[in-house]
């Protein structure tokens, strides 16, 4: 995968650990090992994309549990999902309508 070309390359971990602190049940702000992680991530030219659909899928997995889950705690908690869509990927069509349940089920969830 490759880097966005919107993301130029001095801001790549920043961009990462902003969508994932803007992220339900994360910490506002990212721990050092969060940075870390990112900035592999991008030696390893993984697509923000890519990293955004991990996101969204985790995220939706989360909201069907039968069971309360703790918040998350690091970034390192997506890259199960990271490598499955690295190996599998997912139409985009299907993460635009988990996004789009995510921002239909926003205003409840907040009120």
């Amino acid at each position: 995968m490759s880097q966005s070309p919107s993301t130029p390359r001095n801001t790549y971990t920043q961009e990462v650990l902003r969508l994932y602190a803007r992220l339900a049940e994360t910490p506002d702000r990212p721990r050092p090992s969060d940075r870390l992680l990112a900035a592999e991530l991008e030696r390893q030219h993984v697509s923000i994309d890519l990293i955004r659909a991990a996101f969204t899928l985790a995220m939706a997995r989360r909201a069907t549990s039968r069971r309360p889950l703790p918040p998350i705690r690091s970034l390192h908690y997506f890259l199960p999902v990271l490598e499955e869509l690295q190996t599998q990927p997912v139409d985009p069509a299907y993460l635009d309508y988990l996004e789009r349940r995510r921002a239909d089920a926003a205003p409840a969830d907040a009120g």
